[in-house]
This record gives C-alpha cells, structure tokens and sequence, in this order.
C-alpha cells in the first residue's frame, strides 16, 4: 500500500501557531540540511543552526527558529512527495527524521497497562500462544489498575512485598512502580527514520508491535525544548524470552522512527501540553486488517519531567543533548490471524502515530534487511558540514 504523503495530513491542527523544526537531505550539496516548516515553505537554516541540536541548545529554540532567515528550498508537499523511497527521484530533496546528534533514549514500563503486558511477555517465553492464559493468571493475582500508585511510594512498596510473598513480582513490576525507572538507548544517533519512509522488524520475530509515543526533545543543560511523535517499534517475542535481549528487541536497522518534525516549546505549546495528549494509532494491513488504538499521557505513571531528571544528571551527561520517548500505554492483544494469537505485524502494515498538536508520523513495516541501508553516519555528517563551511 502506497503510504500517505498529503502535507495538510501530517501537519498539525494549528500549523499556523507552530514552531516546526525538521531536517531534510539536499542532493544538491550531498548533505543533510536543518530546516523551518512555514506557512510559505521549506525554508534551510544550516547557515545560521548546521545542526538541530545546536538549535535545541539555544535560549528559546522556537524563537531562534523562528528569527532565522535561510533559504527556501520548495514546498512541503514537494519534499512530502519525494520522501517514499519507493519512488523517490534521488537528484531532488526528501525528508529525514528531524533529530541529528541527540542520543535517542527511550522509557520503559511507563504505563500500567503497558506494564502488565511486559510481566505477560516474560511468564510466556516469548511465546504469543501462551498469552491469554497467563494475562488471565496475571491479572488475576496483580489486579488491573495499577495506575493510581505512584512509583517509589510506601504505598507501591507494599504492594510489592504482597506480589512478593505470592511469587508473583516481576522486574517490569520493579521498573514500573519501584523508585528508579527504566531508560535505555533506542537506537545509534543518526539512524532515525522520518515520517513516510519505511520502519524496519527483524524477520526472526514473529510477534511484535508499534508503540505510539510522545518523543521529548532535551537540551545538554537539561531543558525540555520541544516534542515530536515516535513509534519505538517493540519486539514482544524476543524481548520476553530474555530482558538481555532488549537491545535486539528494540535496535535493528530503520526500528526507530520519529516524526514528522520537532515542534518546538512557546506560548502556545508547553509541557502542559503534553502531559495532556492523547495519543492515537492506526494500523491498515495489506490483507485489510485495521487496528486502532490509544495512549493517553494523562495515565503515564511517572511525571515526563521526572523521567528527564532520572536521565540527564550529575551521574550523566548529554553534551549534544537527547531525545526520549516517553512510553506508551498501548498494548494490542486483538486477534489478527489466529484465535489467541493476538496482533503482530506482517509486510506492508502502514502505521500512523497521531495527536493533534504534533502532527502525524506514517511509516511503512517491512523486514530491516529490506529497509534502506543506515550510512549517512557522524563522519559522513561531520565531512558535509566542513564543505558547507568552506563553501560558504
């Protein structure tokens, strides 16, 4: 199924009140290029910010972004149209990820619900025929609604020490509702896919999901700067045969996909405003399979803010900043081929991660081998930036 590249359908609701920062890949000077979103184009700024990061490290980014003049390099819609790789005419401009040097970080086991489908995955082994009985099992013995337990709390401990005595604790129960939450690297800076291009499985899986996410976007000194949409694409199968898979379950070539720009902190878009969001998804099949679902950050066990703090530190430092996704209350468990199978994915499911303030992020599912090759990588970046500045 060919993938939607429609700019009024990937922008947000009040584009016109946006600060929307993306990238793009120029041929023409064989680089990649930080661009502005604006009502009158695609306008490159790498003159003033030759990175997206080092536009985040500014005061105000927005304003910066903004105040910036750059040089117009065509419509939306253009670069839109030539992002699929499918049909992308290479001489001409596409859409990158939106991100460069951050180090792409990522929250686990930030939901509840969320939480118990990971103590499912690891009671079945990895084994999706075992699900229903044992989310049956589970729920049972740990209830349905831990959502209202503050992690690290007295409350949260003593329903740890009763999970314990029933040997039924879990370390995604540890990371869950315990004290210290669980962050881990997504994937290698640089290697995001954007919004229409394709997001890659590893072909041994067998059952695994999006994850519709909220990705911040934080400054080297700590800032939370801006949003973006993200699906941490997940491994369910791997991930539960052992938590010393989590690297193989989540970091496999085109596997992390952010999009379509990083829309930026102002008056009219804080942290408020996602704390509020509610996070949609929608997967179409080949075969005409759909799916929907939801996150709402309203429901998020820990504090968005508090999950910077537990990142970026005195024990930890990030000196060309990061971006984190935040985790993701969608869990899907309806059957798609088989009677308790639940969903996974097959080739071609198109996925789109929506929330009217960012915007939408569609990528195509195909194995990671078949995904466009990751090369553009630091020295590529590093190489392009110095003949810019010469050029200049």
């Amino acid at each position: 199924m060919p993938i939607t590249t429609d700019a009024a359908f990937i922008l947000p609701d009040d584009f016109a009140d946006a600060a929307l920062m993306g990238r793009i890949f120029r041929p023409d000077l064989s680089s990649p290029s930080v661009v502005a979103i604006r009502t009158d184009g695609v306008f490159d700024i790498t003159g003033t910010f030759p990175t997206a990061s080092e536009l985040a490290a500014t005061a105000d980014p927005a304003a910066a972004l903004r105040a910036a003049r750059g040089e117009h390099v065509g419509t939306l819609q253009e670069l839109l149209a030539n992002t699929p790789p499918d049909t992308r005419d290479p001489t001409r401009p596409w859409l990158l990820a939106p991100i460069d040097l951050q180090v792409i970080k990522a929250a686990g086991v930030t939901f509840a619900v969320s939480m118990l489908e990971r103590v499912i995955e690891e009671r079945a082994r990895g084994n999706p025929d075992s699900a229903a009985t044992i989310r049956a099992e589970v729920t049972r013995v740990v209830g349905t609604d831990l959502s209202q337990l503050k992690p690290g709390s007295a409350e949260a401990q003593h329903v740890k020490d009763v999970l314990i005595a029933q040997n039924a604790w879990s370390q995604y129960l540890e990371v869950g509702i315990g004290p210290d939450a669980e962050v881990f690297t997504k994937a290698p800076v640089l290697s995001a896919v954007g919004t229409c291009m394709d997001a890659g499985l590893h072909p041994k899986s067998v059952w695994n999901n999006p994850e519709p996410e909220v990705v911040l976007v934080v400054s080297s000194d700590g800032r939370i700067v801006g949003a973006s949409l993200g699906n941490d694409v997940n491994l369910r199968d791997f991930e539960g045969r052992s938590a010393l898979l989590l690297s193989k379950a989540k970091d496999n070539n085109a596997s992390c996909a952010i999009g379509p720009f990083v829309r930026l902190f102002d008056l009219a878009f804080t942290l408020d405003d996602v704390r509020a969001m509610e996070i949609t998804l929608q997967v179409k099949g080949p075969e005409g399979f759909v799916l929907h679902g939801e996150s709402s950050l309203r429901k998020i066990s820990r504090d968005p803010a508090d999950i910077v703090a537990q990142t970026i530190n005195e024990n930890h430092q990030y000196p060309d900043g990061f971006v984190l996704f935040l985790g993701t209350a969608f869990a899907p468990i309806q059957d798609r081929s088989a009677k308790g199978q639940g969903f996974t994915h097959v080739e071609g499911d198109l996925v789109t991660v929506a929330t009217p303030k960012l915007g939408r992020l569609t990528n195509r599912m195909r194995h990671s081998g078949d995904c466009e090759r990751w090369e553009f990588g630091l020295t590529a970046l590093i190489a392009a930036l110095m003949r810019r500045a010469k050029a200049a």
